[in-house]
């Protein structure tokens, strides 16, 4: 689809919570906008856990059709920020600032009181994207330097 046609559909995005119906679609659309290369929680399973347990998983959808997708993570204390997506033909329209604006206050209203965004420093663009997020009072933090464990590996 051309962005010509894009811009000639709706422009009434819709925010709402998945359900265990979309979570094809969504793996679909992560897959359409070239996210990372999946992890070990990008599947069915990792996500419907997400959605019966602590999470959130918000979608942006045009005429019925997802869009955009972001996740929120809540551990009883803090929120985290997670796959935020759009497809490439609906970028620059505001959908990705109304799904972290969305999850925000979600997250917030669960009692967080700090909300962390995890953004891959070498996708440029989207360091850009939260940079410009200063009027939701998002900004980087350069106190800290995120270590990982997947479950799966072996320790030595």
């Amino acid at each position: 689809m051309t962005r010509d046609r894009a811009a000639e559909m709706s422009s009434d995005i819709a925010i709402r919570l998945a359900d265990d119906d979309d979570l094809p679609a969504v793996l679909g659309l992560w897959q359409e906008a070239e996210v990372t290369p999946p992890g070990p929680t990008d599947s069915l399973e990792g996500l419907t856990r997400l959605i019966h347990d602590r999470g959130v998983l918000l979608l942006a959808t045009i005429d019925g059709t997802i869009v955009g997708s972001v996740i929120g993570g809540w551990d009883g204390w803090r929120g985290s920020i997670y796959r935020l997506t759009v497809t490439p033909v609906h970028r620059r329209r505001g959908i990705a600032r109304q799904l972290v604006a969305e999850v925000s206050s979600m997250l917030f209203a669960k009692g967080a009181e700090r909300i962390s965004a995890l953004v891959e420093h070498e996708h440029a663009w989207a360091t850009g994207f939260w940079d410009s997020l200063e009027g939701l009072d998002y900004h980087r933090d350069p106190k800290f330097i995120r270590y990982i464990r997947d479950r799966k590996r072996t320790v030595r």
